[in-house]
């Protein structure tokens, strides 16, 4: 007799997970876009939990600044090449159909004399309407951008975003503020660095934004041939804009201390110490390092030279001529404020939009902040 056919044996199994991925709704999504002075960057992202899960993205060196220094104004090349990347926003904007979004532009924007004609330019060319923030609104968004990565253990923060063509500094105290509700304190100064606040809230020392980015510091010494006199001089012209940052007279002992830096110069020395020919953002982003770990890969650079820094692999071709200025800025910083703890942060102004646009609507896990 034949074997009878167990019951349910044709019957086709169910997926353990769906067959495509389910296009988020777009009710749900946010968009940031930061458009600087030397790049144009977006981020389309979905909340989910107390963060967000990015859909899609776009990142473009424009160098909207260039020629700037010397004129005043943002030239003609410069528009029309990012114009042309805003296009490509346009279009990610609308293939997932975002409704929510905040269109930023920064210190190129916010020094040029024609920037009001460019806006204009922008939004008849692509429909976009970007806005020109300033710059406490641009420190905030990037102090808030960083706090997950804010330690406990942290007394005394200093957040640094070096830009392409400014700095933001804050210092942050948080010794009032306990321990486990720390990285949650730094996220509710998205609403401002007074805080009225029921809540245990992180005092803002103070806060500055030096005019000096990496595309700008760069400039104003290129007539300088000598490598490394160049090097030294922009680190100690740039310290000298720190002088009325309050901070910068009295000395940080390093215990408690945590330095947050967001940039492409931190990102860049971190994936160049890891040895990164291939960047990675898991490995590099929450990545802590010493003082004097980062002072070793500075040295380096200067080792190799503008020719060895633009053949090596772990600083890529599009940052070589701008490695040398933002790490001039980060030795200053270091030389004032030694720490055993710079905590490397791959993100910036776009998360910091995100977070304030998600916190505001309260569609974060933890509501609003």
């Amino acid at each position: 007799m034949a074997p009878m056919r167990p019951k349910g044996a044709g019957a086709f199994p169910s997926p353990v997970e769906p067959l495509a991925p389910s296009k988020p709704d777009p009710a749900e999504l946010y968009a940031a876009l930061d458009l600087g002075t030397n790049s144009c960057r977006m981020l389309i992202a979905q909340p989910k939990g107390n963060s967000f899960h990015v859909v899609d993205s776009f990142s473009k060196s424009v160098q909207l600044g260039a020629g700037l220094e010397s004129t005043g104004r943002l030239s003609r090349a410069s528009m029309a090449r990012t114009v042309q990347a805003l296009h490509i926003c346009r279009k990610k904007l609308q293939k997932h159909a975002v409704r929510n979004m905040r269109l930023v532009a920064t210190e190129a924007c916010r020094r040029a004399s024609n920037a009001g004609d460019f806006i204009s330019f922008v939004k008849r060319e692509t429909g976009l309407a970007m806005e020109i923030i300033e710059t406490e609104e641009e420190a905030r968004l990037a102090v808030i951008s960083c706090a997950p990565l804010v330690s406990t253990r942290t007394d005394q923060l200093l957040v640094v975003d070096i830009g392409g063509g400014s700095t933001e500094l804050v210092w942050i105290d948080l010794t009032n503020v306990p321990w486990v509700e720390r990285p949650k304190a730094i996220m509710r100064l998205h609403t401002g660095f007074r805080q009225d606040s029921p809540f245990p809230h992180a005092k803002v020392v103070d806060w500055i934004s030096v005019p000096l980015g990496v595309a700008t510091l760069r400039d104003q010494f290129r007539d300088v041939d000598d490598d490394a006199a160049r090097f030294a001089l922009m680190s100690w012209f740039f310290e000298e804009n720190l002088a009325s940052f309050s901070p910068y007279e009295s000395e940080q002992t390093r215990e408690g201390f945590q330095i947050i830096g967001t940039s492409g110069t931190v990102t860049t020395v971190a994936a160049s110490f890891l040895g990164l020919k291939r960047y990675d953002r898991n490995k590099v982003d929450g990545l802590r390092m010493t003082s004097d770990q980062i002072d070793r890969v500075i040295r380096e650079y200067l080792t190799l030279g503008p020719e060895g820094r633009r053949t090596d692999p772990r600083i890529g071709r599009d940052r070589h001529t701008l490695i040398m200025s933002g790490a001039a800025i980060l030795q200053a910083l270091l030389r004032i404020w030694p720490t055993d703890r710079l905590t490397v942060a791959d993100r910036g102004l776009r998360e910091g939009l995100l977070y304030a646009q998600m916190s505001a609507h309260g569609v974060l896990e933890d509501g609003p902040f």
